[in-house]
């Protein structure tokens, strides 16, 4: 039988004060069954206490109890010596594969705790996920070999514990209050752009109102609403509710639209910036940007924390403070 992580029955104590009180219509528990199948191994009560971290006066009650609540002898005892009756042999010999079993799955805790591994989901808005995660995906990979990484995109604002993920990221404006949030990847900013071929023939807003008099291509969340183009000036933030022709929740849809002329685009500026310096676009309001905010990272609570999820957590915070 391999070894067993007893400190987990040891936090359990079998002693005359908290040792579970069993009765012949009550079954017994794990741990008493465990008290028995050590005793039997060493054929002593003070080896199998001194294992178990416990006073052998409280094992021999745990063992009376067991017995009292299975109304069979398990154990044969003298002052001198203990053995096992033929009842306590038919039932260790049940007990043996399963414990083993029980002890093999502890050994894999222990190795849970000791390094990231296993799965780890996460559910993430694509531009995060395009932005935040992937340019650091590569690196991740060779520092945790052992953990997947399940990556759910998901623009829709959802209940991730119901769901079923270990963390989500999104906007701190989106965070329910009662979880954890920890700022990670680089600062996102927004820009305003339209292909240069539409501002030579519609004209080039001046000010955030004047795109009310544009063609402007909405954003659309999963509720249905559409994004209201955010802007600030002198530190007071506004909100403009366009109208366009064209709605959808696909960035990369909007921009090729706009690289066609057919409207103002508003989008991460991570998206368009190279087909800036390629000359397909260009921003427009530019004195009227609020500042790039970062994403959250967030989960429901800091107790027992998965290692794979903290090993994320320290690795995308680290990569925030090169932004």
């Amino acid at each position: 039988m391999p070894s067993v992580d007893v400190t987990y029955y040891a936090n359990n104590p079998y002693n005359a004060h908290h040792a579970n009180e069993f009765t012949s219509s009550m079954k017994p528990d794990l741990n008493a069954l465990f008290a028995f199948a050590r005793v039997a191994h060493h054929r002593s009560f003070r080896r199998a206490a001194l294992e178990l971290q416990l006073t052998p006066s409280a094992l021999s009650h745990t063992l009376n109890k067991l017995e009292q609540s299975l109304g069979l002898r398990l154990l044969n005892r003298s002052t001198r010596s203990v053995s096992v009756s033929d009842a306590g042999a038919r039932l260790l010999a049940s007990l043996d594969p399963a414990l083993t079993k029980i002890g093999l799955a502890l050994e894999v805790m222990n190795e849970v705790r000791e390094k990231p591994m296993g799965r780890l989901r996460i559910n993430v808005p694509r531009a995060a996920a395009q932005l935040v995660i992937a340019p650091r995906l590569a690196d991740w990979m060779r520092a945790y070999p052992d953990v997947q990484l399940e990556l759910v995109t998901d623009d829709a604002l959802i209940d991730i514990v119901a769901q079923g993920f270990d963390a989500g990221v999104r906007f701190g404006e989106s965070l329910q209050q009662d979880m954890i949030a920890v700022p990670i990847g680089p600062k996102l900013a927004f820009s305003v752009c339209a292909a240069p071929h539409y501002l030579a023939l519609h004209g080039v807003p001046k000010t955030p109102k004047d795109l009310l008099q544009h063609a402007c291509l909405q954003y659309r969340f999963p509720s249905g609403t559409h994004y209201a183009l955010e802007f600030q000036s002198n530190k007071k933030r506004m909100e403009v509710n366009t109208k366009g022709q064209f709605a959808t929740d696909d960035f990369a849809s909007l921009i090729r639209a706009a690289i066609d002329g057919a409207g103002i685009c508003y989008t991460y500026d991570a998206y368009i910036s190279e087909l800036v310096a390629q000359g397909q676009l260009q921003r427009i309001l530019q004195n009227w940007y609020p500042a790039g905010e970062r994403m959250y990272l967030y989960y429901p609570s800091r107790v027992n924390l998965p290692l794979a999820l903290r090993a994320f957590i320290d690795f995308f915070i680290d990569s925030s403070t090169h932004a």
